[in-house]
C-alpha cells in the first residue's frame, strides 16, 4: 500500500467522531441513551485524551468489544449499531497510524459492511450518523485496486446526511470537509459557517470543541475569494 494510501486511512480518526444528539435520542429506552453516551464519552476519553499509540490502539479494540455487546443486548435498536460502526473505522485509523495499513483497510471494509444497510434502513438516526460516517469511508479509504473509495457515493451519501440532520454538526462538518478536499471552497465554507452557528453540546464539549477548533482551521485555510 502506497504512502499516500496509508495516509488516507490515517485521516480517518480525525473525522469519525460523533455526537448523540439530544433530537435523535431513543425517547422509549431511556437505558439505551446512557449505555450509547457512555460509550461515546469513553470513545471521546480515548481519542483525545489516551497519548500512548499502542495503549490507545489497545483501549479502542476493548471499546468496540463493549460496543457489540451492546449491539447483542439491544437487537432489535440500530443506535448501538452505528457506533460499532464508528468505532472500528477508528481502529482502521489507529492500525494505519501504527504501521499495519493491511489491518487498517479491514477494518475499514467491516465498517463499512456494518454502516451501509443502517445509511439506507435508519438514515435520520444520530442525526444521521449512518450515511454521515459511510460517506467518510467512501471519500478517505484509497479507491480500486487498493480500496472501496468512491468520490461519487460519498458525496450523495454527505447529501443525505445533510438533508436528514440540516443542524447536525458532524453532518455538516463532513460535507464541508469533502468539499473542501474537492477545493470547491464556497460551498464549503457555507456549510462550515453554518456548523459553527449551531449551538454548543452540553454532553459532549471535548468533542464539541475539538470539532468546531478543526472547522476553524479549515475555514483560515481557503482562499478568501
Amino acid at each position: 500500500m502506497s504512502g499516500k494510501a496509508i495516509g488516507i486511512l490515517v485521516a480517518l480518526g480525525a473525522l469519525l467522531c460523533l455526537a448523540l444528539p439530544t433530537n435523535s435520542r431513543a425517547a422509549d429506552n431511556p437505558a439505551l441513551n446512557a449505555d450509547i453516551l457512555k460509550i461515546a464519552l469513553d470513545w471521546e476519553h480515548i481519542k483525545f485524551q489516551e497519548t500512548d499509540k499502542d495503549l490507545q490502539e489497545k483501549q479502542m479494540a476493548a471499546l468496540a468489544e463493549r460496543a457489540a455487546a451492546l449491539v447483542q443486548q439491544y437487537q432489535t435498536r440500530p443506535e448501538a449499531m452505528i457506533w460499532h460502526g464508528i468505532i472500528i473505522s477508528e481502529q482502521a485509523s489507529m492500525a494505519s497510524e501504527n504501521g499495519s495499513p493491511f489491518k487498517a483497510l479491514g477494518f475499514a471494509k467491516r465498517a463499512r459492511e456494518i454502516l451501509e444497510p443502517l445509511a439506507m434502513t435508519s438514515p435520520t438516526l444520530l442525526d444521521a450518523g449512518a450515511p454521515a460516517s459511510l460517506g467518510v469511508l467512501y471519500y478517505r479509504v484509497p479507491g480500486f485496486p487498493v480500496g472501496f473509495g468512491d468520490k461519487t457515493k460519498a458525496r450523495q451519501l454527505l447529501q443525505e446526511a445533510v438533508k436528514y440532520a440540516p443542524d447536525g454538526l458532524d453532518a455538516n462538518y463532513f460535507y464541508g470537509d469533502f468539499l473542501y478536499e474537492q477545493k470547491e471552497y464556497p460551498a464549503a465554507q457555507q456549510i462550515f459557517k453554518h456548523a459553527l452557528a449551531l449551538p454548543p453540546h452540553p454532553e459532549r464539549p471535548i468533542w464539541d470543541k475539538s470539532r468546531r477548533l478543526v472547522i476553524q482551521e479549515d475555514l483560515a485555510k481557503m482562499p478568501s475569494n
